[in-house]
């Protein structure tokens, strides 16, 4: 069966329809062109003619008519509608009249930077003319990076590789920042929280040594739809910028699906697995030789639903390599494979977390199934992009799992098609990162007095600063960098630390490397004992060396697989700012969040449950953040402390689900936390805290708005047919009249 044959097989299937909550057909759009800018070179428009490209889609013509006057300029259009020759075409167009002309291109991944390199080596080659373009990161070899310094027009890397390995040794790279025309940042929506934070402060630190070298470069951003790619591209370029986003691209009709999997337990409120019914769907569809890729949230489900449909597609040879997972941690060569798989269609299915959300080619993918919501409107949509990328018919379904916000999400469905994306939101004066990249600043060229990095606070108080701390000196109006470290080398873009655990399989005598983990994530998937599944594949972890950044497995054959539990204690460091309520003190401030993994569970597959337990023994982690918290200084009335608990567990439940739609931010951005006896205090309390060091806003922005949150936590309880609450609404575990205790506390907390 087609597609269309498979979808209108379930439209007719009570067993299926009785669950879908919405089922929203959007019609194919048709496209809509302008003719090449006057000033394009004729060779350009021959070679675009030659690969099938007779013209420019509107918004491709908007957007070089800007860069083509030097204004910056930021594209938003949706996945798969040309964006990269937005800025292929005015880059290319400059160099075939100035063979002098550099360009530098950013990208997130270096998945994404080799896609677009592949691109733009096929243009450069039908155009037959001397323009260079190579790609600058960890991979390239030491014997060519010279002839990239030297002969690069266009310079493809990522910003941690411009952060530490171009801007520190900028003196080996003159001819390109004499010359820069052009930098473009493109994928700029994925450049939020923290990572979007350092790279406001590498533009800075890059705009400054273009000034040194008399060079003042366009910047060009790309987007997907967010709420706020304007104002976003405005804060990590430091520019006023101009906004193209009336798509002119073709959309091809697309099914979208939002499936509530039946309730199995309807006192407890438990549904089917959201895991089972998702793989089930895309079994049915990857059978009928549907290409299809299914985003799962976390590196754990990716490999408990391929291990699932592995088993399906084996053959009478064994040979399961039709499906694959793709993920943080897989090897490049691994990831580059899959990626050919999929293009070539030789891979007919693959199971992702959103490693594979960005724009990376992966060919035409007819159907994609979201197992879970992947927590914000525009990932969502980013992820059904990936299907139907070459103007043909698609289809995405979202099935929903039992969480308050998967049930908000799937029951009120208006509120996903109605509601505009997310804010992307990034603090780039956070004053960790500031100062972090005020150090790479001064070590890459000395501060004149009077000279401003940031916005707000002086850069001569904190110059001052750092000369108290011995790493630069004031001599004659300038301060220079005094100390012997690097300091580049000890700052990671995209987490608080900067070295990422190395996964080692020693199953035979010749140990091989074949993943990686970020150090924070590492106690949670590779404490001693755990279950590691890499495509596929049974591991069991036999040592994790945290300070040697090393973790040993060997491979195993179970039929469970490990899933830990962090436990999380909040300290108040400072309060900013503090409200009187009614019974209630509501503060804002500074605060340290330690967390330690505990014990973990042995989850059988198939059941998912319970089969065994180990405790973990790995130190604690601290993090400085901001939070906004409340406080019943002389309890809450009428409660016992167990009653207490329960309240709070269920308040702090609905509240972690509801504020990120609020926020609009990702739910992995924000935590919050309940102390039934605060230290000190004895008082009840919860907290709602920033989960990145620093902070980037979004509990002050809560503390502001936390009436909005409040009234919609105690709607979506209301709204749930639970009787006595359940892991929709209050939360698994929750203990008597769960409900009722939340309701009431909540009504409480709103102010008329």
């Amino acid at each position: 069966m087609n597609l269309t044959q498979i979808l209108d097989s379930w439209k007719n299937d009570p067993a299926v329809m009785d669950h879908v909550t919405c089922w929203r057909q959007i019609p194919a759009q048709k496209a809509h062109y302008a003719p090449w800018p006057d000033d394009l070179d004729a060779r350009l428009v021959d070679m675009l003619k030659k690969r099938g490209i007779a013209a420019p889609y509107s918004h491709q013509a908007e957007a070089m008519e800007h860069i083509a006057k030097g204004r910056d300029t930021v594209v938003v259009t949706p996945t798969a509608s040309g964006k990269s020759l937005c800025y292929h075409i005015p880059v290319l167009n400059d160099m075939l009249r100035d063979p002098n002309a550099r360009a530098l291109y950013l990208f997130p991944t270096k998945a994404l930077s080799a896609d677009q390199v592949t691109e733009l080596y096929d243009m450069i080659g039908d155009l037959d003319c001397d323009i260079k373009a190579f790609t600058y990161d960890g991979d390239t070899a030491v014997s060519a990076r010279r002839a990239v310094r030297t002969a690069g027009n266009i310079v493809v890397t990522n910003p941690d590789m411009l952060h530490s390995g171009i801007l520190p040794n900028h003196v080996k790279w003159v001819k390109l920042f004499e010359n820069l025309k052009y930098v473009v940042i493109d994928e700029i929506h994925s450049y939020r929280g923290v990572f979007g934070s350092h790279l406001a402060n590498v533009v800075r630190r890059l705009k400054r040594i273009c000034q040194f070298y008399g060079s003042d470069p366009v910047f060009i951003c790309c987007s997907a739809t967010i709420a706020n790619p304007l104002q976003l591209a405005q804060t990590i370029t430091g520019r006023t910028m101009v906004m193209v986003d009336r798509s002119g691209a073709p959309v091809g009709q697309r099914d979208i699906v939002f499936y509530n999997p039946p309730v199995v337990n309807k006192q407890l409120g438990i549904r089917k697995s959201a895991i089972f019914q998702a793989q089930m769907f895309a079994a049915i569809l990857i059978a009928n030789k549907i290409q299809t890729i299914v985003f799962t949230r976390s590196r754990l489900m990716v490999e408990v639903i391929l291990t699932y449909l592995k088993t399906f597609v084996r053959d009478r040879i064994g040979r399961t390599d039709r499906v694959r997972g793709y993920r943080g941690g897989y090897m490049p060569l691994e990831r580059r494979a899959i990626e050919k798989g999929l293009k070539s269609g030789e891979v007919l299915g693959v199971v992702s977390t959103n490693a594979l959300e960005l724009g990376v080619d992966i060919g035409s993918l007819e159907a994609c199934i979201l197992c879970g919501y992947p927590g914000t409107i525009a990932s969502t949509w980013q992820q059904a992009g990936r299907a139907g990328r070459r103007n043909s018919s698609s289809f995405m379904m979202l099935v929903a799992n039992s969480s308050p916000m998967d049930q908000f999400i799937v029951t009120h469905p208006e509120y996903f098609f109605d509601q505009s994306p997310e804010m992307a939101l990034i603090n780039p004066d956070n004053l960790y990162i500031f100062m972090s990249h005020l150090k790479c600043a001064a070590f890459e060229l000395p501060f004149e007095d009077g000279e401003i990095f940031g916005d707000v606070i002086t850069t001569e108080e904190a110059l001052d600063y750092l000369q108290e701390e011995g790493v630069v000196q004031r001599v004659a109006g300038r301060w220079h960098w005094s100390s012997e470290t690097f300091p580049a080398k000890d700052i990671s873009l995209r987490s608080a630390s900067n070295e990422n655990v190395v996964i080692i399989d020693v199953t035979n005598p010749d140990p091989r490397v074949i993943g990686e983990m970020d150090h924070f994530t590492a106690p949670m998937l590779l404490h001693d004992e755990a279950i590691y599944i890499h495509e596929g594949t049974q591991y069991q972890v036999q040592k994790l060396d945290l300070p040697m950044h090393k973790a040993f497995i060997k491979k195993t054959n179970v039929d469970y697989y490990t899933d830990a539990d962090m436990q999380v204690d909040v300290k108040v460091l400072d309060v900013f700012t503090e409200r009187e309520m009614p019974n209630r003190l509501d503060m804002h401030g500074e605060v340290l969040v330690n967390s330690l993994v505990t014990v973990f569970k042995k989850i059988k597959f198939e059941t998912h449950e319970n089969v065994g337990w180990g405790q973990v023994h790995l130190p604690e982690m601290t993090m400085h953040t901001q939070a906004s918290w409340y406080t019943w200084p002389e309890g809450l009335a009428g409660l016992s402390e167990s009653e207490t608990g329960t309240a709070l567990s269920g308040v702090a439940n609905l509240v972690a689900n509801v504020a990120p739609l609020f926020l609009m931010c990702d739910p992995r951005d924000i935590a919050v936390f309940y102390q039934v006896r605060q230290p000190f205090t004895d008082a009840p309390a919860l907290f709602v805290y920033d989960a990145v060091p620093g902070s980037i806003g979004l509990s002050e922005k809560l503390y502001h708005m936390q009436n909005e949150v409040f009234r919609q936590a105690l709607d979506l309880l209301d709204n749930c047919p639970c009787e006595d609450g359940c892991p929709s609404c209050v939360g698994p575990g929750a203990g008597e009249n769960a409900k009722e205790l939340a309701r009431n506390l909540l009504l409480s907390m709103i102010q008329e």
